[in-house]
């Protein structure tokens, strides 16, 4: 089921701007939407009535409130929040409105047992000072304690809940995060998961802004990938802001969205077929692949916006993947490889040339063929998993990834193969690089260590991290919960100022 962008942002019947106010509504609002949460609280009968405003084309809250303090044995504070169950992350992005008045005001992310001052709850707390903890109350009554992080002032905030597992993870916008972890705090089900906003001064009220708002539940241990799926939801990102903007969503596995070089459109897979995005109008069309039913989350653009090239499972070959080419505006795909398990990853910018990922006698590596098929070239040789290839705009280098090293890095060299060059060297496992239309950024999506270096599977919490084309230092200008089909394919936009892809979890 598709999810129209008016259900997922407001689900209330699209709230294009909405403020709850004590001059315009009663700031306890337990049965009306804001954005994606159910309901806004004072809790602790704060001094000054807290307020909320939403804003749907940015996707932004603001929370304004006073309060005593959220400490001790009983919390004074204003609350967003969202019903939730289960096992789910809550992640935002924030910042405060004006210097304030207090170095101790507070605000963040919070899952409480209920609306009771003194209920047990844990929080990713970012005080106005920048002093920044895990704060958690076991049981209700009890005094709240904390966990203190090293990172000073963050603006990037998620808090997972898993069974009776806390996480918190803060970092400043572009760097990794930094991690702390509690354990056994049981708190009942039917939660409340949101954003709060305390002034620690009940004389005077404090506001904060937040974007990037997700809450979702994850993946159980029990899916079983490839055949099970969780929601979906197809963003844009401003590369240098770092604003998200939801544009659509399904409760099925959407995939790796191109962008056309005109701007008007992304591509995206599911079900083993393709669509046709309209970011105007918002509305998916199937594309037309005539017997290529089966496509991957492999499809490539021409430079140019006139054919697209795709990886279809054909039954002829025992279900392996085959590349071929077909009208971007759809039509009867033309086989180009022979020769299969092959996945397309990249075109040349003056159309001649796919590259490709091709299994051969065990040993995954890069190829490439003419566009309209013939002898393929194989262009890497080391041992490992080469995977991820595509051209530079200008033609002059293909960027891959390969795990010859250990992880998963990203790599460059020559259109003919030679004068491979190493150009990230973390712990992280980095995948899929794409390079910007103006030929100078490359974005690719960096898996956690633990994740194996020749895997990159769904539902995983990962970064899409930017560094500029001729290597250096990257920075993280996502963090989402994603993986597999996130951003297989090229995805910038043709002004080079943005770029597509897919988070996912189950949205309610």
């Amino acid at each position: 089921m598709i999810i129209p962008l008016r259900t997922l942002v407001s689900l209330a019947g699209a709230l294009v701007f909405a403020c709850m106010t004590p001059l315009v509504l009663n700031a306890q609002m337990p049965h009306s939407r804001i954005g994606i949460f159910d309901g806004f609280s004072d809790i602790g009968s704060p001094g000054i009535p807290g307020s909320v405003c939403y804003h749907e084309p940015g996707q932004m809250v603001r929370l304004s409130g006073s309060g005593a303090n959220i400490w001790f044995a009983r919390d004074s504070f204003s609350f967003l929040w969202k019903k939730m169950n289960g096992d789910f992350i809550v992640q935002t992005r924030l910042s405060w409105i004006g210097t304030g008045h207090e170095p101790h005001r507070k605000t963040g992310i919070m899952i409480r047992d209920s609306q009771d001052a003194s209920a047990p709850m844990v929080a990713c707390t970012v005080h106005g000072d920048g002093l920044t903890c895990l704060q958690y109350r076991d049981a209700g009554g009890e005094d709240v304690k904390e966990i203190r992080f090293s990172v000073n002032a963050p603006d990037v905030l998620q808090l997972e809940k898993k069974g009776n597992l806390y996480t918190m993870s803060a970092a400043r916008f572009g760097d990794t995060y930094e991690v702390q972890k509690l354990e056994n705090v049981n708190l009942q089900d039917n939660l409340l998961a949101g954003l709060f906003i305390c002034s620690h001064n009940d004389e005077f009220y404090e506001e904060a802004e937040f974007t990037n708002i997700r809450i979702f539940n994850t993946a159980p241990d029990t899916l079983v990938q490839y055949r099970d799926y969780l929601g979906s939801l197809l963003e844009i990102l401003e590369v240098e802001s770092g604003n998200r903007q939801v544009l659509a969503g399904s409760d099925n596995s959407w995939q790796a969205p191109n962008w056309t070089p005109d701007g008007s459109a992304l591509i995206y897979n599911s079900a083993g077929l393709l669509y046709h995005f309209d970011i105007r109008t918002g509305v998916s069309t199937l594309l037309k692949t005539g017997f290529a039913d089966r496509n991957n989350n492999d499809h490539v653009l021409s430079f140019d916006g006139r054919h697209l090239g795709i990886s279809h499972h054909a039954e002829e070959n025992g279900g392996e993947s085959v590349v071929y080419t077909l009208p971007a505006t759809g039509g009867t795909p033309a086989r180009v490889t022979a020769k299969s398990p092959s996945y397309l990853h990249g075109w040349s910018p003056d159309g001649r040339f796919l590259v490709y990922t091709g299994e051969r006698e065990g040993e995954f590596d890069i190829y490439k063929i003419p566009a309209e098929g013939g002898r393929e070239i194989r262009l890497t040789k080391s041992k490992g998993l080469d995977d991820g290839s595509e051209y530079s705009p200008d033609g002059n280098s293909i960027f891959f990834c390969s795990s010859r090293t250990g992880r998963m890095q990203i790599w460059r060299m020559d259109p003919d193969g030679k004068n491979q060059r190493q150009l990230t060297f973390d712990d992280l496992n980095n995948w899929f690089p794409h390079v910007s239309p103006d030929n100078k950024w490359i974005v690719f999506l960096s898996f956690p260590p633990e994740v194996p270096a020749d895997q990159h599977p769904f539902y995983q919490r990962v970064y899409l991290r930017l560094m500029p084309v001729t290597g250096g230092e990257a920075r993280v200008i996502a963090y989402l919960y994603g993986g597999q089909g996130s951003i297989n394919v090229p995805s910038w936009s043709p002004d080079s100022r943005k770029i597509s892809f897919i988070s996912n979890g189950q949205f309610r």
